[in-house]
């Protein structure tokens, strides 16, 4: 996924659909420098995970 547009959905209120590996997420923090962003399962959303950007599809 792009940076930008990664960090965009990041920043907004309104929920946007990205899967990671197939499961729906939520992006927490983009992290610029690294190229990768710090999501959550909506269905585990305790389990946090930082993941490359590439990993992350918008649908």
């Amino acid at each position: 996924m792009d940076e930008l547009r990664t960090r965009d959905i990041a920043d907004s209120p309104v929920m946007a659909d990205v899967t990671y590996d197939g499961t729906p997420v939520y992006i927490q923090h983009v992290d610029e420098d690294s190229q990768t962003a710090r999501i959550y399962s909506l269905e585990y959303p305790d389990e946090e995970l930082t993941v490359s950007l590439g990993q992350l599809m918008e649908h």
